[in-house]
């Protein structure tokens, strides 16, 4: 199945480009695509993650579907 990760701010400058496509293995679950991900971009585990599946947060044992986008970005503080 193929899924698209979005990536903003940080993790966008981690990763060297802001959308990448993927293929995963059915059942795989958010948390498996994180931590594919950050294998991958190292520069990625520096920071506290939040993610979007389909432009709501999810926690990271919900399953990602075929044709899915996750969004992985960094929180944002201010004040």
């Amino acid at each position: 199945m193929a899924v698209t990760l979005l990536f903003f701010g940080a993790t966008a400058d981690a990763v060297g480009k802001r959308e990448i496509k993927i293929e995963l293995g059915d059942g795989a679950t958010v948390g498996q695509v994180l931590g594919n991900i950050t294998q991958t971009h190292p520069g990625l585990g520096v920071h506290k993650l939040l993610i979007a599946l389909n432009e709501e947060y999810v926690s990271l044992d919900t399953s990602v579907k075929d044709g899915d986008t996750l969004a992985i970005f960094t929180a944002v503080l201010g004040g």
